[in-house]
């Protein structure tokens, strides 16, 4: 399809300095083609004020706004979460999981309005491009995909605030703020500015969700969160809706220096790249659920579940949502959350979470059973014959050194690595 042939598109809008000038830019280069704008409230707050009046004033005939909030939360973030999927160590992914939800709700703004095309603003070298491209191909591969920052002349965010200002695009970004940031209900990550030079310290005024621990209150906060099937559903014993319950242990964990990560991770598409994320609340949550989980999961349960873990949490970075094996994956999880019940008591003080108590119905911890003292259900003799059978493999391999060299191999000293010149 010639960009000529393209008559209306709506684009993936967040009222930042790329998407504004996008605006402009894809009536001027696709025939005037009209431009629906589509917002995903995902809990940007003060981010969605004005948005409708900055897009008009962009030349966008007019702006969808969806609040996406509870079903990002149930639908993206607990499944995530109760998988336990941390990508690279740290990563708690409140991006990645945002763009496929995103992405579903431009594809049906684009067959509502019958639009040719949707638009993203990601550019050419991030992870964001795959994410939304592969969710079109997964929903509706028929819609054609426009990413101006493979076509356009921009090479900086100077660039993009000079095409601003020829063509009359309000902005908030100036030269002196230059971050590029993705905000929701989850996760606030920074990235650009100072950022690009790793050996960079993070300055303070960049962060907006949480308080340094300098800055954090001198005294402890103990906070109760209660989980049902491995969803968080109340703090300090009060039942609450899945936005409100973050956007309050937003507020608790922040005031606490809680969820910043400054992570070097490794694209998608080969370099790597260097981010600070507050994940505030996320933090809490994932240290809570593993808490509960440890007196819930059986031992190989939780084992396998980690290393799935790993995989689940590569597969989300890396866009692929809408795939089977993420939604075989989930099956797994979900069987696992079945008694993930219980409350978790946290205690927040200055940057550290420290697990002050669980408990379940469905605790698998006995201390009648984990105890020195007398009972019936584990007779400490049969220790012997589960260790004679657990360690026969290494005592066979040592009888056969024995009978070969006299001795174990593991008694045979390397004395060379304590010589010296």
């Amino acid at each position: 399809m010639a960009k000529g042939d393209v008559k209306k598109v709506v684009l993936s809008y967040s009222g930042g300095l790329d998407t504004s000038v996008i605006v402009p830019w894809l009536r001027n280069n696709y025939g005037d083609c009209e431009v629906i704008c589509f917002t995903a409230d995902l809990g940007q707050e003060e981010e969605l004020t004005g948005l409708e009046e900055k897009a008009i004033a962009s030349g966008a005939s007019k702006l969808y706004i969806r609040d996406l909030r509870e079903e990002f939360l149930m639908d993206f973030v607990f499944p995530t979460m109760q998988a336990g999927a941390v990508y690279e160590r740290e990563y708690l992914l409140g991006t990645s999981f945002a763009r496929p939800l995103i992405g579903k709700h431009l594809v049906e703004v684009a067959e509502l309005e019958g639009a040719d095309a949707i638009a993203h603003g990601c550019t050419g070298k991030g992870n964001d491009q795959v994410r939304f491209e592969l969710t079109v191909m997964a929903l509706n591969p028929k819609l054609k995909v426009i990413a101006p920052w493979r076509e356009w002349d921009i090479r900086s965010r100077e660039d993009a605030l000079a095409y601003a200002s020829e063509f009359n695009v309000p902005v908030s970004q100036t030269e002196k703020d230059i971050y590029s940031r993705d905000r929701n209900i989850f996760h606030l990550s920074h990235e650009g500015g100072l950022l690009e030079d790793p050996w960079n310290e993070p300055e303070s005024r960049m962060y907006q969700l949480t308080v340094s621990p300098e800055e954090a209150p001198d005294q402890a906060e103990y906070v109760e969160i209660g989980f049902e099937q491995g969803n968080p559903i109340s703090v300090n014993g009060e039942k609450l809706d899945p936005v409100t319950l973050f956007i309050k242990l937003n507020k608790l964990a922040g005031k606490h220096a809680i969820g910043r990560a400054d992570i070097v991770e490794n694209r998608l598409v080969g370099m790597k790249s260097h981010g600070v994320y507050e994940t505030p609340a996320g933090t809490l949550l994932y240290k809570a659920h593993q808490a509960l989980e440890s007196i819930c999961l059986d031992k190989h349960t939780m084992h396998y579940k980690d290393f799935l873990a790993v995989k689940y949490a590569e597969l989300v970075y890396n866009g692929l949502w809408y795939t089977r094996l993420r939604e075989a994956l989930d099956a797994f999880v979900k069987i696992t959350q079945e008694q993930v019940t219980g409350t978790v008591r946290l205690k927040l003080y200055k940057g550290n979470i420290i697990i002050a108590g669980r408990k379940s119905p469905y605790s698998l911890y006995r201390e009648d059973y984990a105890s020195f003292g007398e009972e019936d259900v584990y007779n400490q003799k049969d220790a012997e014959g589960f260790i004679q059978l657990y360690g026969l493999p290494m005592k066979v391999e040592a009888l056969l050194s024995i009978d070969g060299g006299g001795q174990s191999r593991y008694r045979k000293p390397d004395y060379s690595k304590f010589k010296r010149d």
